[in-house]
């Protein structure tokens, strides 16, 4: 099984394949998310003090916030995962 890395930001890196959903952090329900991460500790910061602008939720019930674009994210794990597709590591 290969690891694949997702540079969210800040030389911030996150295992792609266990990557469940990347949010904006604009909506209520993810608010709420992110403020029960925190509270049981499993909320990580790496927005170095910016604005957040992408919540990652992963498999472990980790919530980590960046400071990139959900959609700049998404489109890292796509690039990264049609880059090992073609057998180039």
């Amino acid at each position: 099984m290969d690891i694949k890395l997702i540079n969210i930001g800040f030389g911030n890196i996150v295992a792609a394949n266990r990557i469940v959903t990347i949010v904006s952090p604009e909506s209520a329900p993810i608010k709420r998310i992110m403020l029960e991460a925190r509270e049981r500790g499993m909320l990580v910061d790496a927005t170095y003090g910016r604005r957040t602008r992408a919540v990652i939720i992963t498999d472990s019930d980790h919530v980590i916030l960046s400071a990139v674009q959900p959609e700049t994210v998404a489109n890292r794990v796509v690039a990264k995962e049609i880059y090992s597709d073609n057998g180039d590591s």
